[in-house]
């Protein structure tokens, strides 16, 4: 008998472990997920700044463009 139990609390202890490594992967995985996304809004908003500087400085020195000029055709022979 003491074999049996044995077998069935070495059994529970894996299955102990097994679902402890899950939740543990389920909440890594979680925390990464929420790393990404704030790292994306960060560099969103880095992105938007830049864009903001950008458009800022150079409308004010922005002179207006050439008209384009039309194309000539030139015929072979």
């Amino acid at each position: 008998m003491a074999s049996t139990t044995d077998e069935k609390n070495a059994r529970e202890n894996r299955l102990r472990l097994f679902r402890d490594d899950g939740e543990r992967a389920k909440h890594e995985a979680v925390e990464a997920g929420l790393a990404v996304r704030r790292n994306m809004e960060r560099l969103r908003e880095l992105r938007l700044a830049k864009e903001a500087d950008i458009v800022a400085h150079d409308s004010s020195a922005c002179k207006p463009a050439a008209p384009a000029r039309p194309r000539v055709r030139r015929r072979v022979y």
